[in-house]
């Protein structure tokens, strides 16, 4: 009996995480609103009452997509390095080197268009701004963060699903200097180029 337990909690753990690795993949290419629980489901290969029984909704499954990647993020990156990581992801959005990199933000703008990500925004922009906010001692510390981030978001909007002007079209590795450089002058704690 202890064997057939442990094989079902396999199973259940391996279906959670089919389903949202396709959640992240379909909300990434077509936002929230346009992405079906079917189609989740489908490319996950299970029933879509999978999706519902774990996760109890597609709302719920979008916030553990985000959140959950954003997490990781945030755990895996020296704070130094989160700026630099995040817009390097939007800035590969709809590459071939999309394969492993940081999508949650990518995941969060396609989808915040549609007007769904207001919870999901507020929790993810908390988790970045605590993080960015580190590095600088100014006494406003939070404000700089928020503005940084609402800087990097406007980037990955306006490249990743506008897709309009020179940024769309510009080198990943031209817009991250630029970006970094006007960064520092907010966070200060922000390495030097080669200092990474």
């Amino acid at each position: 009996m202890t064997a057939y337990r442990t094989a079902r909690k396999r199973d259940a753990a391996a279906t959670r995480q089919a389903l949202v690795q396709a959640a992240a993949a379909l909300f990434a290419e077509r936002g929230y609103e346009r992405t079906t629980v079917r189609e989740i489901a489908a490319r996950a290969g299970v029933n879509q009452a999978l999706l519902f029984r774990y996760f109890g909704s597609k709302q719920s499954l979008f916030e553990e997509v985000v959140a959950g990647e954003s997490l990781r993020h945030l755990r895996e990156t020296p704070p130094e390095n989160v700026l630099e990581t995040a817009l390097r992801g939007l800035l590969a959005a709809g590459t071939e080197e999309q394969g492993q990199r940081h999508r949650a933000l990518e995941i969060f703008l396609r989808s915040a268009v549609g007007g769904t990500a207001t919870r999901t925004g507020a929790l993810l922009s908390e988790e970045y701004v605590d993080a960015l906010a580190t590095l600088t001692d100014a006494e406003d510390a939070a404000l700089r963060a928020d503005l940084v981030l609402a800087w990097l978001l406007g980037i990955g909007l306006t490249r990743s699903v506008v897709g309009k002007g020179a940024l769309a079209g510009a080198d990943p590795g031209e817009v991250c200097a630029l970006v970094l450089d006007c960064a520092r002058t907010m966070l200060e704690k922000l390495p030097e180029d080669g200092a990474r």
